[in-house]
């Protein structure tokens, strides 16, 4: 699956993924009026709200980018309809030939971290039938429970031939109180910042599960740390990077260059409410809560254009 990703970020020339992370004040009231007058103010109501709202910007923006992340937290809010919403988006995003990262964020161990794995990526058998469960193409993991909550992953990988984005260093601003602390490598004794020897982790890990030039485990280092960017790209050569932080969090392109290879590859960068609520921007509110989904469009050609501008 990374090959194919890396395939689709050629052909669109856009290194972005679209985060699809729905909340209700998101939603254009046209959108949940028609929920509500079908299914009633209930979850079922809000859950066909957000599917219909993700749908119509799919329809949008499907040929401009290659990849989707729906975060699985703001879908379980409402429950099993909400989740049913999260797999019809999924299973939607395919249909359009988009790759899907799933932002579940998994962190467990054992036979647990297999569950995650398998109900994320795999398969599960179920009398004489063998089932997919949500079948996204990558899942993002929590790595701090060490080699035990990654491995049953990276096993369902090698089966699967899809991949896995690890956390390294975080966009979000208390992430450096455990990230930036030093620690000793008990292999060399030496002394490094904590997201350092996770990267070396990632690295290794990676070197497991290689594609054609990058390998299935990925990393996930924010837009907001462009320094550590720099330092976990050495770190991880062979590591695709996915970059959170970007527009609404305050990153901007140049704060990317460190993160791509020479050639313009080895990451890839989100924006989600920058693209899904950028009709509440006031840079696109001519399009209105009607035109939610041209305004989206709208903000991925200028966040395409502002990314190619960095990385030439």
């Amino acid at each position: 699956m990374i090959n194919k990703l890396v395939a689709l970020i050629k052909k669109t020339g856009a290194p972005i993924v679209v985060g699809l992370d729905p909340m209700l004040k998101y939603v254009p009231e046209h959108v949940t009026d028609r929920a509500y007058a079908e299914y009633g103010e209930t979850l079922e109501g809000a859950a066909e709200a957000i599917w219909q709202y993700n749908k119509g910007i799919v329809d949008a923006i499907h040929e401009l980018i290659p990849a989707v992340k729906p975060q699985v937290a703001m879908y379980e809010q409402f429950g099993i309809p909400g989740m049913i919403a999260f797999k019809r988006t999924i299973d939607y995003c395919h249909e359009k030939g988009l790759i899907v990262i799933g932002d579940v964020k998994r962190g467990d161990i054992g036979s647990t971290s297999g569950a995650y794995a398998v109900g994320h990526l795999g398969h599960v058998k179920v009398g004489s039938k063998i089932l997919s469960g949500f079948d996204e193409d990558f899942a993002t993991v929590n790595p701090y429970l060490g080699s035990d909550g990654v491995k049953p992953f990276i096993d369902v990988c090698r089966e699967e031939r899809k991949g896995i984005f690890v956390l390294v260093k975080t966009s979000n601003p208390s992430g450096g109180e455990f990230q930036d602390r030093m620690v000793i490598d008990n292999e060399s004794g030496d002394q490094r910042k904590l997201y350092e020897l996770i990267g070396e982790k990632v690295d290794a890990w990676g070197s497991e599960l290689m594609g054609d030039s990058y390998s299935y485990v990925g990393a996930v280092v924010g837009a907001t740390y462009p320094e550590e960017g720099r330092i976990l790209r050495e770190v991880m050569p062979k590591a695709y990077i996915l970059v959170p932080g970007y527009g609404a969090q305050g990153g901007k392109g140049a704060d990317l260059v460190h993160f791509f290879d020479k050639d313009g590859l080895g990451a890839i960068v989100n924006s989600s409410r920058g693209i899904i609520a950028a009709y509440q921007n006031e840079k696109y509110a001519s399009y209105g809560p009607e035109g939610y989904a041209d305004a989206s469009r709208a903000a991925v050609i200028d966040m395409i254009e502002d990314i190619r501008g960095a990385i030439g």
